[in-house]
């Protein structure tokens, strides 16, 4: 899905309160740098005052008493000094509340994608996410480092060299002023521009992350089916895409910000000294004077384009920030308890009652699904690719809501249980499982620190996990890499189902937990499984119509529907779609079958 139409466009006086409200949480240290920057600006815009005096009073009519000169160089470096020293400090202050600040939303960013439900995930790409909470995040402390720190410095800067200016000559102070309102609309244009180039860059970029993360992720079948040259034209067209937007930006920067500017400064120069050449058909020209307003227009228009240069940092902070918002506001979470009852899983009775559910709120995947499966029964699910088998176990799990109909355990509604108990009560193994950096201990307790070192071991010798882990240089302490790419697929699966047995559940969910593994590593992981499913209730995905002849019931769907229930006996007798499926599997053997109907 393209991300552009996933994105809330948000106004900017949002954003940019949403932004600031962060600075709550470091209001004494904002309020000392704060401080420090006026001390620091003061002692700028006094340092071409003193000079005047120096010049008009000292150097013009060639007086040179020593006293007053040594207090006006001392004053003058002393001001030097406070206003480097003091604009060391601001800037430093200013970036450890910046860095703060990022630490805290990138903290909350990770929080808010880890509670976000599935359908979330199923619409936006990987790649994407990573871009937000790293690149997005990053742009926006460059907001606080320097935009925020420069705009307010020189607004206050601004602000006291036309005090400066009107102490020296109204006049001029005025003819300065009337420039205002040409940089006023010159920054509202550039910010209109430039808004709508950075939100293209931003998504573009986010395009490239999640074509880069798709890439790396499926190298083997990239390599395999040849397809370097088609991912390298699609990365090759979206960086172009990325290429043309960051030169439209560039291009933009270099009309506003440099040659506007410089334009209105050079009107502003020809008016001051317009003035000051008319003037002296009259009176006498202070030297000193004309100095202080040529060093002051110089500085007033260096703030101005300090301001102009990190408006290109701000508004692509403001994109960023905007699409990190938009994040964090996401109303599409995963399904949580509702209600104060808080039941327990302690049968382990499921039922499904008329269930009808759909992705994306138009096609429907399952059509009123109803069984029951009850405590120590094992129900396997059975069909082709789509017939919505997986989608009965998201929906047990509460990955997704329960649109109509509803799931009970134990007679109770699903959407009544916590998740702690929810989690803790059924026992999740996936065809693929997923083992997380850390060690093999680490990765059979995962985050339940009750569970103690024996507990993990004796869950290890209950899946028969116990005989590889033991041949391990570091048994339960080896180090297990990224998705545990250093194990087998066989050793993976074990170490799921220790993983799961190590909680105890009551109820056992299985995804194919044989489909990716050897035929011999399969039937230590058979012994395992039935171990794992005596006195559980137990939903089980099955590909292998063998692997589950012993399950208490069997449902057969088709397109969303179940079309056939019974055992495996029962459902080769009726000779429908479970025989179907079963013939194409074990070709032989069913010639009896076949004879006794």
């Amino acid at each position: 899905m393209n991300e552009e139409q996933n994105l809330t466009h948000l106004s900017g006086s949002y954003v940019m309160k949403r932004l600031l409200s962060y600075l709550k949480y470091f209001k004494r240290k904002v309020a000392i740098t704060f401080i420090v920057l006026l001390i620091a600006t003061g002692a700028d815009v006094l340092g071409p005052i003193v000079m005047k005096v120096f010049i008009d009073n000292y150097l013009t009519p060639r007086v040179f008493p020593v006293q007053p000169l040594v207090f006006l160089a001392v004053s003058f470096v002393g001001l030097y000094a406070i206003s480097a020293l003091f604009n060391y400090y601001q800037v430093l202050s200013f970036q450890k509340i910046a860095l703060n600040i990022i630490q805290i939303m990138r903290v909350e960013v990770f929080a808010k994608v880890q509670h976000l439900g599935l359908r979330f995930f199923d619409q936006t790409p990987g790649g994407s996410l990573v871009s937000r909470i790293t690149n997005d995040t990053e742009t926006i402390k460059d907001l606080y480092v320097t935009v925020l720190s420069t705009i307010v410095n020189s607004t206050i800067m601004m602000i006291g060299i036309f005090a400066g200016m009107f102490f020296l000559d109204v006049r001029l102070a005025l003819i300065c002023f009337i420039l205002m309102p040409f940089l006023i609309v010159l920054m509202w244009v550039y910010r209109t521009l430039s808004s709508k180039i950075y939100r293209v860059t931003r998504v573009k970029l986010s395009q490239l992350n999640a074509k880069l993360n798709e890439s790396l992720q499926g190298m083997a079948m990239i390599q395999a089916m040849r397809q370097e040259k088609r991912l390298r034209n699609e990365f090759g067209q979206i960086n172009h895409d990325h290429k043309t937007a960051m030169l439209k930006s560039v291009r933009l920067n270099s009309l506003m910000l440099r040659s506007a500017v410089y334009s209105v400064y050079l009107i502003g120069l020809m008016m001051i000294l317009s003035f000051f050449g008319i003037q002296s058909f009259d009176n006498v020209v202070k030297i000193g004077v004309l100095y202080a307003f040529i060093n002051y227009l110089d500085r007033f228009f260096d703030p101005i384009n300090q301001i102009m240069q990190q408006l290109t940092i701000f508004q692509q902070a403001m994109v960023s920030a905007e699409r990190v918002f938009g994040l964090l506001d996401d109303e599409r979470m995963a399904p949580v308890q509702q209600g104060d009852s808080s039941p327990a899983v302690k049968e382990g009775r499921v039922e499904f009652r008329d269930v009808t559910f759909s992705y994306d709120g138009k096609t429907d995947v399952l059509k009123h699904i109803s069984f029951t499966a009850n405590p120590g029964e094992t129900v396997a699910l059975v069909g082709h690719t789509g017939s919505g088998k997986s989608s009965i176990i998201n929906l047990l799990m509460r990955f997704y809501p329960i649109e109509r109909g509803g799931v009970f355990i134990d007679g109770e509604p699903l959407t009544g249980f916590s998740d702690d108990e929810l989690r803790n009560r059924i026992g999740l193994v996936l065809q693929d499982s997923f083992m997380f950096v850390g060690d093999v201990a680490d990765n059979i307790r995962l985050s339940h620190n009750q569970i103690t070192e024996e507990q993990v071991k004796e869950a290890a010798e209950f899946v028969q996990a116990d005989k590889f882990i033991e041949k391990l240089p570091n048994q339960y302490h080896e180090p297990v890499g990224e998705r545990g790419a250093t194990f087998s697929s066989g050793q993976r699966q074990l170490l799921s189902f220790a993983r799961t047995m190590a909680q105890n559940p009551k109820i056992l969910v299985l995804d194919e937990a044989t489909a990716s593994v050897d035929t011999e590593t399969e039937e230590a992981i058979q012994l395992a499984l039935s171990k794992m499913r005596r006195g559980r209730t137990t939903i089980a995905i099955a590909h292998r119509l063998s692997t589950i002849q012993d399950a208490d019931q069997i449902l057969v769907l088709h397109r969303g529907e179940i079309v056939e229930r019974g055992t495996h006996q029962e459902l080769l007798q009726k000779g429908g779609l479970y025989f179907n499926m079963y013939q194409l599997q074990h070709g032989k053997g069913l010639e009896n079958v076949s004879a006794a109907k």
